[in-house]
C-alpha cells in the first residue's frame, strides 16, 4: 500500500509540476529523497504522461496548424516551432557528448529555485512596462530553443519557466501567447527526450526489473493532473501574472536550504 501511495505521489508531483514554471525535475528530485528513487523508465513514463495532457489540450490547435501549413501565417509558426526544437536537439546532443547531467543533491536544485524567482520577479516587472505583443518572432524562437537547453543542464530551473519567461523577454509580451508557443515547442522536445530514454533503457536490458504496474498507475496518474494543472494555468494567466509562482519558488528555495 506504501509502495502505491508513493507512486501516485510521484504522479500527481510530476503532473503538477511538468508544466508549471516551477521545476519538475527539481521537484521529483527532492520527492526522492523520501519516497525513494524510482527506475528511469518510471520517470520516463510519468513524463510521457503529462506531454500526453498537453498533447490533449493543444489538439485542436495542432491540427489546425498542419492542415493549414498552406497559409504562410501557419507555415511561419510551424516553421519556427521546428527551429525551436533543433536548437534545443543540438544543444541537447552537445551536452551530452560533453557529460552535463544535472546533479542529485538538494543545493543546487534550491539555488536554482531561488534565483529563478528572483528572475521571474524581474521579468514580470519589464514585461508590466512593454506594450503586449502576440508576434512569434525569430527571436523568439530561437531564445525559447536556448532557454531549454538550459533547463536540461540546471535542475531548478523549470523548461516551462526558461521557455515562457525567454519568450517573454524576447519581446512576445503575451503571456497566453508566450505560453501556448513554450508549451507546444515543449511537446516534441519532450517527445524526443522521453524516446531517447526509453531506448537506452531497452538497451540496456533495465526494462526486464521494471514494475509495471507501478509505472501504469504514475502515467495515469500524471496524465490527469498534468492535464487539470494545465487547464488551470491557462485560465490563470489570462487575468494574473506569473509572480504567485516566483514567491513559491523563493520561499521553496530558502526552506530547503534552511532546513534540509
Amino acid at each position: 500500500m506504501d509502495s502505491l501511495l508513493h507512486t501516485m505521489l510521484l504522479g500527481i508531483i510530476e503532473g503538477i509540476t511538468e508544466f508549471l514554471p516551477i521545476s519538475s525535475t527539481g521537484h521529483l528530485l527532492i520527492a526522492e529523497h523520501w519516497l525513494g528513487q524510482r527506475s528511469e523508465l518510471f520517470n520516463v513514463a510519468i513524463q510521457a504522461g503529462a506531454i500526453l495532457a498537453v498533447v490533449l489540450i493543444y489538439w485542436s490547435r495542432l491540427w489546425s496548424l498542419l492542415l493549414g501549413c498552406a497559409k504562410p501565417i501557419h507555415r511561419d509558426y510551424l516553421l519556427k516551432l521546428v527551429v525551436s526544437f533543433l536548437i534545443t536537439a543540438i544543444g541537447g546532443a552537445i551536452a551530452k557528448k560533453l557529460g552535463l547531467k544535472l546533479p542529485e543533491t538538494i543545493a543546487p536544485v534550491a539555488w536554482a529555485l531561488i534565483v529563478g524567482g528572483v528572475i521571474i520577479f524581474l521579468i514580470e516587472r519589464y514585461v508590466s512596462h512593454q506594450q503586449i505583443s502576440e508576434q512569434v518572432t525569430w527571436k523568439v524562437a530561437v531564445a525559447v530553443g536556448l532557454s531549454q537547453i538550459l533547463a536540461a543542464v540546471f535542475p531548478g530551473t523549470s523548461r516551462s519557466a526558461a521557455t515562457i519567461f525567454a519568450a517573454m523577454l524576447a519581446g512576445l509580451s503575451s503571456r497566453a501567447a508566450a505560453t501556448e508557443f513554450a508549451f507546444l515547442v515543449g511537446i516534441p522536445t519532450m517527445f524526443a527526450a522521453t524516446g531517447y530514454e526509453v531506448l537506452k533503457v531497452i538497451g540496456s536490458g533495465e526494462y526486464v526489473h521494471e514494475d509495471w504496474s507501478a509505472l501504469t498507475v504514475g502515467f495515469v496518474v500524471s496524465a490527469v493532473v498534468a492535464f487539470i494543472a494545465v487547464k488551470w494555468l491557462l485560465r490563470y494567466i489570462q487575468t494574473h501574472q506569473f509572480t504567485l509562482f516566483a514567491w513559491y519558488r523563493v520561499i521553496l528555495g530558502v526552506g530547503l536550504l534552511v532546513f534540509v
